[in-house]
């Protein structure tokens, strides 16, 4: 858990970039539903869209592909999201997300390339996945005061028990391409920051495969690492002058079999420059599919 310190001790200096990273973010079944019933598309995000919206880079992973052939179902763990659900990753400001989870494939081929076309049509940035497999291992780069951030994504499945082969424009968690793509990623940017899609669900603690693949992206080159899938937050951890967030939770989804499924947290990562200056949590609660802010907000000391 990072230590906690005031609010006052993080920098507002105007080169201060702030990074904002969030978890898993479903926008099929149940939340797909309601929103549809509220008649507005981008509900779901409305009321994290203060927080996420201004900060200078904001980034979530996309747990749901979208597609314009029939429509998803309300149960079961096939995720398929109606095209104008984007508008509320577009609403809140959400830059870039990770595409590579064990959902990636959901849609089939074809949802993987409508996704990736209705995101960029939107101004969003997709890691983890790609037209080509050597453009997934690329990653993306966003340039923010004359910084620029790097993002790579990769998942520990891709097949979500529907298929047996393997789709190479989503990346896999396989250590000695993730360790190439992070020292080719450091070539164009000064920072690179790395989605993990692994875990244990609904396990409060990482299991040793997201330890090793995430201390080994920091070894690397990354400057942080940011974990989903388990549906529920995880451990914090500094290691040297980076920092591990070995699962945020979820931001927007239909799980309520726990009140751990319902909260999550937003990683607030603050930088000078291409150093981390602080990190730390801002707590959320999700009500009926849609994620608010808590009041508490636990920050960490300077690395």
């Amino acid at each position: 858990m990072p230590r906690p310190m005031r609010s006052s001790s993080i920098g507002s200096g105007p080169e201060q970039i702030r990074v904002l990273l969030a978890g898993d973010i479903m926008l099929s079944r149940y939340v797909g539903k309601l929103a549809h019933a509220k008649g507005d598309p981008a509900w779901p995000l409305r009321d994290v869209q203060e927080l996420l919206a201004p900060a200078d880079i904001a980034f979530a992973n996309l747990e749901s592909p979208f597609s314009d052939q029939g429509r998803g179902s309300d149960k079961g763990i096939v995720f398929q999201a109606e095209p104008e659900m984007v508008a509320g990753l577009a609403a809140a400001g959400i830059d870039v997300v990770s595409t590579a989870n064990n959902h990636a494939r959901d849609c089939g081929s074809r949802g993987i390339e409508f996704t990736l076309d209705l995101l960029a049509r939107n101004g969003i940035l997709a890691a983890g996945t790609a037209a080509t497999a050597a453009l997934a291992h690329q990653g993306v780069v966003i340039a923010r005061k004359k910084v620029g951030f790097g993002f790579l994504a990769y998942t520990f499945d891709q097949s979500n028990g529907s298929h047996k082969d393997i789709d190479d424009r989503i990346c896999m968690m396989n250590l000695d391409q993730m360790r190439a793509d992070v020292a080719s990623l450091r070539t164009r940017a000064d920072v690179v920051i790395v989605s993990m899609h692994a875990g244990t669900e609904y396990e409060s603690h990482p299991n040793p495969l997201q330890q090793r693949f995430a201390q080994a992206a920091i070894d690397a080159g990354a400057s942080v690492v940011a974990g989903h899938h388990p549906h529920v937050v995880q451990t914090v951890e500094s290691y040297g002058s980076s920092v591990i967030f070995y699962s945020l939770g979820n931001l927007v989804f239909d799980q309520f079999q726990s009140t751990k499924t319902q909260r999550g947290w937003i990683a607030d990562v603050r930088f000078d420059g291409a150093r981390i200056a602080s990190y730390g949590i801002i707590p959320i609660e999700i009500l009926n599919t849609v994620p608010r802010v808590q009041a508490r907000r636990t920050l960490a000391a300077a690395l």
